[in-house]
């Protein structure tokens, strides 16, 4: 057994506390205001097969997660248009707000120091009636 400083393992609790302990995580309709006066960028992060179940959140950048520090990097050069700069707040959905914690994280790493995520993710994003379109049924 190897001693490297103390704590050397933890597990995806642990983890989770400690990332979003750095995170100032918002309530969806903070993210949504946040939209709509021109401060945010929404990121939705939820894989396809979720987002045709529940629908989509006007007007949010769809990338899904394994793309998402290759889309959002603003230096990177397979960036989204959207990507202008480090300053930009970028607020991260998943489905129901964890892997949104850990992507935020993931985007403060690249420098993009007010990178968040909504609390709850989408489903509470939609129990909260904000804003979804929703997926039409091909009848």
């Amino acid at each position: 057994m190897s001693d490297h400083g103390g704590d050397e393992r933890i597990g995806i609790d642990e983890l989770l506390e400690q990332v979003r302990s750095g995170l100032d995580r918002i309530e969806p309709r903070a993210a949504h205001e946040a939209y709509e006066t021109g401060e945010a960028l929404l990121v939705d992060t939820r894989y396809a097969a979720l987002r045709e179940r529940d629908g989509l959140i006007p007007g949010a950048l769809v990338v899904e997660r394994n793309e998402l520090e290759w889309r959002l990097d603003p230096r990177g050069s397979h960036r989204a248009p959207e990507a202008t700069g480090h300053d930009l707040l970028v607020v991260v959905l998943c489905n129901e707000g964890y892997a949104s914690s850990l992507a935020a994280e993931s985007l403060r790493r690249l420098g993009l120091h007010r990178a968040t995520d909504v609390i709850g993710g989408f489903q509470a994003w939609k129990a909260a009636g904000l804003p979804v379109l929703l997926p039409t049924s091909a009848s």
